[in-house]
């Protein structure tokens, strides 16, 4: 769940440049919680961007998830935690003639897991600024640990690869297209979590062991966004993105919004995220017996599943004609609802015919995002 919500949050906090145009200077903080399946997270985040030189940008990002879980993977096969994320993140911007370069490096850690990434990209305008092509390279490495067992670490190196093309059609229409490569080595699985299997001499007709994954994953993903803005002020968006994988997930992503601005000054957002996807080649539910196949997984998120994402949004321009040191100041207010269903991941809390039988998962969860920007 806290992958759903960083897509969330990291729409708002992160937006991207264009070749030629250095980012405003702007502080915005923000103040997120999310509530579903049993999993709250919640926390502030601040970023701060200040141009000098002329040339130069820099940026400094403080980011806290706390995370109180009793979810299902947790509730059946260990006890509920507690945990609190801390990240930190600082870039530059170097802007020169029609294109930009901009590094980044981004911190974080918890009692069981830190990570440590580096970013590079770099984007350039052309026929006129009408055209943007951008490319981006990213190398993180991961150490996992294991809540009260002191022998046990492994590591992820990750890296990213990101290639970028937006065209200004005509003076309404907006279009862009992505691509990116997500290549992962080390140990990829959760080291809590269990596979069940069949087990007649369980009192309950299964056991639990230790879920093994492979070591190496490559993802592939293309998306395309389009923004069109209407005659009186609003504007359409949609995006489209593919996803697959070497452990055979494809996946499906739909969204539609609408952004209307308002004669009091506010601006309504709407927004409906369609995601579907395909399990993982290795994942069940109900293995037939212990050790059945060399990789093995429980995961609900490697399952078989598709959720529904209904957003509704305001904002507000809260100093417009500019108040000490601030020439602007806005105000946004999100709320998701999302609806999760799991076509191949048991309820275990709930008995059912048999085992193998139990009520299939689903569950609501609920976003709340505050968001604040004051441009100087």
């Amino acid at each position: 769940m806290r992958a759903a919500l960083l897509v969330l949050v990291g729409a708002a906090l992160l937006p991207q440049a264009r070749g030629g145009v250095l980012p405003e200077d702007r502080a915005d903080v923000l103040f997120h919680s999310y509530d579903g399946g049993g999993v709250t997270i919640q926390g502030p985040s601040l970023l701060v961007r200040k141009q000098f030189a002329e040339k130069f940008s820099a940026s400094a990002n403080y980011y806290v998830d706390k995370v109180s879980s009793a979810s299902i993977d947790v509730v059946t096969t260990a006890s509920p935690y507690k945990e609190e994320r801390t990240q930190y993140s600082v870039g530059l911007d170097y802007l020169h003639e029609r294109w930009i370069m901009n590094l980044g490096l981004t911190t974080s850690d918890e009692n069981d897991y830190s990570a440590d990434t580096f970013n590079i990209g770099i984007s350039q305008d052309f026929f006129g600024d009408l055209t943007t092509l951008s490319l981006g390279y990213s190398v993180g490495d991961d150490v996992v640990r294991r809540r009260g067992d002191s022998d046990f670490s492994d590591t992820v190196e990750r890296q990213n690869y990101r290639l970028g093309l937006s065209q200004i059609l005509t003076r309404n229409l907006l279009m862009g297209l992505s691509l990116e490569t997500i290549t992962d080595e080390g140990f990829l699985n959760n080291p809590y979590r269990s596979v069940r299997f069949v087990d007649e001499q369980s009192a309950v007709g299964y056991s639990f062991e230790p879920e093994v994954y492979p070591r190496t994953r490559t993802s592939d993903s293309a998306a395309v966004r389009a923004r069109y803005h209407l005659p009186y002020r609003a504007a359409l968006h949609g995006e489209y993105r593919y996803y697959t994988d070497t452990w055979a997930i494809e996946a499906d992503t739909f969204e539609l919004g609408y952004t209307h601005p308002l004669d009091s000054g506010w601006i309504v957002e709407a927004k409906l995220r369609l995601y579907s996807q395909s399990a993982a080649e290795f994942y069940g539910d109900l293995f037939p017996r212990s050790r059945f196949q060399n990789f093995m997984a429980r995961d609900k998120e490697l399952s078989e599943f598709e959720s529904r994402t209904l957003r509704l949004g305001f904002a507000y321009d809260v100093i417009r004609g500019g108040w000490k040191f601030v020439d602007r100041g806005t105000v946004n207010v999100a709320y998701d609802y999302i609806v999760f269903d799991y076509a191949d991941f048991r309820d275990l809390r709930e008995s059912g015919d048999g085992v193998g039988l139990e009520p299939l998962l689903s569950f609501d969860a609920h976003v709340f995002q505050v968001f604040m920007s004051f441009w100087f």
